[in-house]
């Protein structure tokens, strides 16, 4: 199943709590840049979008940016 790559940005550091509440999501990268961080993820449709932006928000992570990446595959 093809996957559209997102760039999530957070405020502040994530938890090793709140990272490893990622630990279902098979493609994805967290990467810290102070003072935000930034989740880098693929998502396979909007219901698996949500699902990530509910996470964010249970964990009580402020949602900064969120920008679909450009598919390299057809470039």
């Amino acid at each position: 199943m093809s996957r559209t790559q997102y760039e999530v940005r957070v405020s502040g550091r994530m938890s090793e709590r709140a990272q490893h509440a990622f630990g279902d999501y098979c493609d994805i990268r967290i990467v810290p840049a102070p003072p935000e961080t930034i989740i880098y993820v693929g998502v396979v449709d909007q219901a698996h979008l949500q699902g990530i932006l509910h996470l964010l928000a249970n964990l009580g992570l402020t949602l900064v940016s969120l920008n679909q990446l450009p598919n390299m595959e057809n470039q």
